[in-house]
């Protein structure tokens, strides 16, 4: 990178300052390191903390060519990379089902979700990459393990019920943790998430049809769905993080509006939701202590396993090693069209440096 930077002067909003604007290494080109430990952050040219303290607190947009402190950066560095992470690898878990599903209309459904899942995959990326990440590093992160994805995808699935309970619980949860982040204070991200969640939606009814159709059937496919809900209900609670209180990056998250609700509101948003639709569907959530609560105006229910939850984060869940495993295969597999479409990319910039030099 070079080391003679683009300057520029900009009035700031409302109050008819003048500041410069420097780039950084994480505004030019693309970020070409990223470690976990960083020096102390140097402070903002006159004016651009309070401009970006301003953006956030009208509920305007951040976005990319905007300054912004180095810790938000990483934040949303942070969380967009993990958020892709999971649409990719959330891949693995249905589409083990396309071939095997029972009917033509049904594989065509599934192989229809699984493809709007890489797209979310890639939309997050490039809204990453927005920030000066570079989308191959962040795919040797997650492969390296040193990049977390959802655990929810870290469970089996071994029959097709588990299709169905997917899209109901881990969809639906996606939608409460999702429809808000249309509102966050970074552009791209917020744009990104509007797509996104009109396709989670869809994927959410389709997954509840499937069930709803299971169970108007024999005794062995209620039971299969059944045995799907008491398998994924804890697993979806945990979708939403650890408590308030140990979460360590909510707050800042959510004084920056990145995120908008706590893990616990977002979690009782879901189980709120969810509990009508099981007892339309003619299933049992597998939780004793699951009541409604006349005071609080929402219901009340069981602590998750929050220990789980750490082991299958820290790798020790059923299917951790497989999933990356898969995924670390595919990266592997698919360097020659990578290489390919650079190839091409470059051939077709010559062609028209070429044709513009003639």
């Amino acid at each position: 990178m070079s080391s003679v930077r683009s300057v520029c002067v900009r009035v700031l909003p409302g109050t008819g300052k003048r500041v410069t604007l420097i780039p950084n290494e994480w505004s030019v080109g693309k970020l070409v390191t990223m470690t976990t430990t960083h020096a102390a952050e140097a402070p903002p040219p006159d004016g651009l903390q309070e401009h970006f303290d301003a953006t956030i607190a009208r509920d305007q947009r951040v976005e990319p060519r905007d300054w912004m402190p180095d810790g938000y950066r990483k934040t949303l560095i942070r969380q967009i990379a993990q958020h892709a992470h999971s649409e990719i690898i959330g891949m693995q878990p249905e589409g083990e089902w396309i071939t095997r599903a029972p009917s033509l209309r049904r594989k065509a459904i599934l192989f229809a979700k699984v493809q709007d899942e890489a797209g979310h995959g890639l939309y997050l990326y490039s809204a990453a990459e927005t920030l000066g990440a570079d989308r191959d590093d962040l795919t040797e992160r997650l492969i390296e393990g040193r990049q977390k994805y959802s655990s929810i995808f870290n469970y089996p699935t071994p029959s097709f019920a588990d299709v169905g309970v997917i899209g109901w619980f881990v969809d639906g949860a996606a939608i409460c943790n999702q429809v808000p982040l249309c509102r966050s204070s970074y552009g791209p991200y917020a744009r990104a998430m509007v797509r996104i969640c009109k396709e989670e939606s869809f994927h959410q009814r389709q997954g509840y049809e499937l069930l709803m159709t299971m169970m108007r059937g024999t005794d062995a496919q209620r039971e299969m769905v059944q045995d799907a809900v008491d398998r994924w209900w804890w697993p979806s609670l945990m979708m939403f993080g650890p408590p308030d209180d140990a979460s360590p990056n909510s707050a800042r998250s959510m004084a920056w509006k990145i995120k908008r609700h706590s893990n616990d509101e977002l979690r009782r948003r879901f189980v709120d939701m969810t509990v009508p639709q099981a007892e339309k569907l003619g299933v049992t959530l597998p939780d004793p202590q699951l009541r409604w609560n006349e005071e609080t105006g929402h219901h009340d229910f069981g602590t998750p396993d929050w220990d789980e939850l750490t082991r299958v984060i820290k790798g020790d869940g059923p299917c951790n090693e497989q999933r990356i495993q898969r995924r670390r295969t595919a990266h592997e597999e698919g360097a020659w069209v990578r290489e390919a479409a650079t190839a091409h990319a470059a051939k077709q910039a010559a062609r028209t440096e070429k044709g513009a030099a003639a």
